[in-house]
């Protein structure tokens, strides 16, 4: 019989692989009957502090073992775990705590929680061992529509929202990952738990006994060259910044990397000179994919796709997702630009305790509208060319950042690149380039940026002004602020 509940597949795999390891953190490893062992403790300690089937439990917890026996624990009992990045500042987290009003919230630092912030009974790592020793007890019987998890997003656009998933959206996610994983995978993780990147995937993990190795905070490129050698990783993961370092370092000289069967990048534009030398370097295909909080998983590049489909494309859609680019409530052209809208068994049940807000992205018929802009190139793989709010205007042409970033990032004297566009007069508005050197002493110019775009896209679209920055900031959940740099260039404009 299929398993129904994420319950049932941490059964499953902890009496077929008890002796393989689930997770391994730092001098810290647990195998898959371990885990189980822990999740039953932590589950008769949640039942005993009085939270039921839909209760929220909320997680305050950096990623690791810890994190991953508690929301085991939680959904073993049918409750809802809603976990808080750590990145995310009092408002944010008083804002999730008030819309949940958690039964237990688990604090690696109680001090953390907002004092005006409803939060249940709290328990912090104190009583982590006692939990774990915990003998099981009954539980409850579960559906596939329970909730299992609330992800939210990074909150730059005001409070951050909370995407709901059920136990059976998460079945749905892991019937469709492809060839990003596979059966006993060894997988290096630098994002945060609480992205739905872990959140959404866990069932997945479970159901192929994949091992999670976590590269630690803060992430360096050492660690994990040592990680990939030391614990024979088979899936790599990581922003193309990260990627890049890593092929930078001296250790990579002595690396042996030959357990590699794939890497997965994404997250910000992407060189087709990174993933040509990836591939080389690595010795592995390498793959793009992209989805979103609400949508779980949308599309992604396939093994033997050609260099630059990996770096500019984010590929097709999974196999049980529709998807169609919308402007003006039609359906757009083949070539032209519209915003990515999807339907799928992965998307997300709808925004936690707010059907006005879901209303206003996910429609009766199960369309969701990502807010992403795209367009199918001539082999059917979707580029991704911006988002709806980051678009703008010069003089009468649409610009899409992602597109220009996209081009940019391949110049030779560009580490990193993020464009956002501000107010100007009489043209309307301007590209900002804010670009990370590749070599400090040498910063590329404006004209040379200028000329490079010319080359290769329209000419309104390169960017009429250059601010050579250290470093880029970043939301909660690690991706590049543009609210943060548009502010940064209306003040220097």
């Amino acid at each position: 019989m299929a398993p129904s509940t994420t319950r049932d597949v941490l059964a499953a795999t902890a009496a077929a692989h008890p002796g393989r390891e689930a997770y391994v953190h730092g001098d810290r490893r647990v195998t898959y009957a371990e885990l189980e062992r822990m999740s039953m403790g932590t589950a008769a300690t949640l039942i005993g502090l009085g939270v039921g089937r839909h209760d929220v439990v909320v997680l305050m917890l950096p990623s690791g073992i810890d994190f991953a026996a508690w929301y085991l624990g939680a959904l073993r009992i049918g409750a809802t775990t809603s976990a808080i990045n750590q990145r995310l500042g009092d408002p944010e987290r008083a804002s999730i705590l008030r819309r949940t009003t958690p039964v237990v919230t688990i604090a690696a630092d109680p001090t953390a929680i907002p004092a005006d912030a409803p939060s249940g009974t709290v328990l912090t790592p104190a009583a982590f061992a006692e939990a774990y020793a915990t003998a099981g007890v009954e539980e409850p019987a579960l559906e596939p529509g329970d909730p299992a998890c609330i992800v939210w997003t990074s909150g730059t656009t005001g409070d951050p929202k909370g995407a709901v998933y059920d136990h059976a959206r998460l079945a749905a996610i892991s019937r469709n990952m492809g060839e990003l994983t596979s059966e006993g995978d060894r997988r290096l993780v630098s994002l945060p738990f609480a992205h739905v990147g872990y959140m959404t995937r866990i069932w997945d993990e479970l159901a192929h006994a994949t091992t999670l190795v976590l590269t630690g905070e803060p992430w360096s490129p050492a660690e994990t060259l040592r990680l990939l050698r030391d614990e024979r990783i088979t899936v790599g993961t990581g922003v193309p910044t990260q990627w890049e370092l890593v092929l930078a370092h001296p250790d990579l000289a002595i690396t042996d990397c030959s357990a590699l069967r794939i890497c997965g990048i994404g997250g910000s534009a992407v060189a087709p000179d990174l993933v040509r030398r990836m591939r080389e370097t690595l010795g592995c295909p390498v793959m793009n994919r992209y989805t979103s909080t609400e949508a779980g998983v949308t599309t992604g590049t396939r093994l033997g796709d050609p260099d630059d489909v990996v770096a500019e494309t984010v590929g097709r859609p999974a196999p049980g997702l529709e998807l169609r680019l919308v402007a003006d409530d039609r359906d757009v052209a083949p070539g032209e630009v519209g915003e990515i809208v999807v339907r799928s068994p992965m998307v997300m049940a709808g925004y936690w305790h707010d059907p006005d807000l879901t209303a206003t992205v996910l429609d009766p018929e199960g369309w969701l509208r990502t807010g992403d802009l795209g367009r199918l190139d001539d082999r059917g793989d979707l580029r991704i060319v911006g988002r709806l709010k980051e678009m703008y205007i010069r003089g009468g042409y649409n610009v899409y950042p992602a597109e220009v970033e996209h081009v940019l990032a391949d110049h030779p004297g560009v580490g990193r690149v993020a464009v956002v566009g501000v107010p100007a007069p009489v043209i309307g508005e301007v590209g900002v380039a804010f670009v990370v050197p590749a070599d400090p002493a040498e910063p590329p110019s404006l004209e040379a940026l200028r000329s490079w775009c010319h080359d290769r896209i329209a000419d309104y679209k390169a960017p009429d002004r250059l601010r050579i920055v250290e470093g880029l900031p970043v939301t909660s959940m690690m991706k590049v602020d543009k609210r943060a740099l548009a502010a940064r260039a209306e003040e220097d404009s």
